[in-house]
């Protein structure tokens, strides 16, 4: 699986940060499950060539969606969440 951002190629899912944005994904691995940090992203199937229309997938208050192309599920890692929220001491 690689993860793209609009103005760069393509990154690891271990290593990723946000440089922009918009956070791009290509389940180039064809992985039917895909759990990721945010709820806001843009899938696009697979690296073009071999993308299908970029369509931008919100998770609103659910903690997973299946994009309309592909039939990927993505899942919120709820762990990242819970830690975002929890406050600095």
């Amino acid at each position: 699986m690689m993860l793209a951002f609009s103005n760069f190629r393509a990154y690891d899912l271990g290593v990723v940060r946000e440089v922009s944005p918009m956070l791009k994904i290509a389940n180039d691995s064809g992985k039917d499950e895909i759990q990721i940090d945010t709820r806001e992203f843009e899938c696009i199937g697979a690296t073009p060539p071999f993308d299908h229309p970029h369509i931008f997938l919100d998770m609103g208050d659910d903690n997973r969606i299946v994009c309309p192309y592909c039939s990927t599920l993505y899942r919120l890692n709820v762990r990242s969440e819970t830690t975002a929220k929890e406050p600095r001491t």
